[in-house]
């Protein structure tokens, strides 16, 4: 989420990023949650795949593989790739097969502005109201997504990352503002995911996190939405340096 034109090009030329391996997309299933059908922690787990990137966009999907692995028959992958394909993480051609969507890139400024609303009005009344403990809980979230990016790991950064605005909207007391944002921004997610390996991204990140931070701990609301529309700004900005680096990711 760079500011200007020399940090966003960081992306095109960052340096390649030791990261902690982390469950194939061709794995063995997690189990379901109780209650959960099988169509539905199919869903999940192919979701979970799509939007980390474990699964490339354009890459296909094939039913019987995944029927194999869930050892179950075709009627629930099925089941799951509608509701993929209603999202826009998959695309279903009747004579070629099923395949991980590509980003819209048309899409991302919306889905971004959006996003930016919901938060700046959750961090708006976060700052007015965090107790002490909660701004403990949001610094440890700070130093564990320090330890992330020590550690090279991606997907542990953004796990640590999507944790810290959902505490936010705890604090904030609307914790359906995080509910609603979750709605929009898979997109944005996918995209996010190919940020991270920017030589200095997730150092800028931390340390946009660590001001909004400091900004709620102080009770400034007009300087926590502020930190926060920086954060959230920059990452529209890097989406042309982005979408150069990677072009075969995105579709108008």
């Amino acid at each position: 989420m760079d500011s200007n034109a020399g940090e966003t090009n960081m992306v095109a030329v960052a340096a390649p990023v030791r990261r902690r391996r982390r469950r194939p997309a061709s794995a063995t299933a997690r189990p379901a949650h109780r209650g959960a059908t099988v169509s539905g922690t199919i869903y999940r787990d192919l979701r979970d795949d799509i939007v980390s990137l474990r699964r490339k966009p354009g890459e296909p999907v094939i039913e019987k593989e995944v029927a194999e692995t869930y050892g179950v028959s075709r009627t629930p992958v099925r089941e799951a790739m509608l509701k993929l394909a209603d999202e826009g993480l998959v695309e279903v051609f009747p004579q070629s097969g099923t395949f991980v969507a590509r980003i819209p890139i048309s899409g991302l400024p919306e889905a971004i502005a959006i996003r930016r609303a919901l938060e700046e009005a959750t961090v708006r009344y976060a700052a007015e109201q965090a107790s002490g403990s909660q701004v403990a809980r949001l610094r440890a979230n700070l130093e564990l997504q320090r330890e992330m990016k020590e550690a090279g790991d991606f997907d542990g950064f953004h796990e640590a990352d999507e944790a810290f605005h959902a505490l936010l909207a705890e604090i904030s007391g609307y914790p359906g503002f995080w509910a609603v944002t979750q709605q929009v921004k898979r997109q944005v997610d996918r995209y996010r995911h190919l940020t991270l390996p920017a030589a200095g991204r997730m150092d800028k990140a931390l340390t946009e996190h660590g001001a909004v931070v400091e900004a709620v701990a102080a009770h400034d609301p007009d300087r926590a939405v502020a930190e926060l529309r920086h954060h959230l700004t920059d990452l529209q900005l890097g989406i042309a340096d982005v979408r150069r680096s990677y072009p075969q990711y995105f579709t108008e």
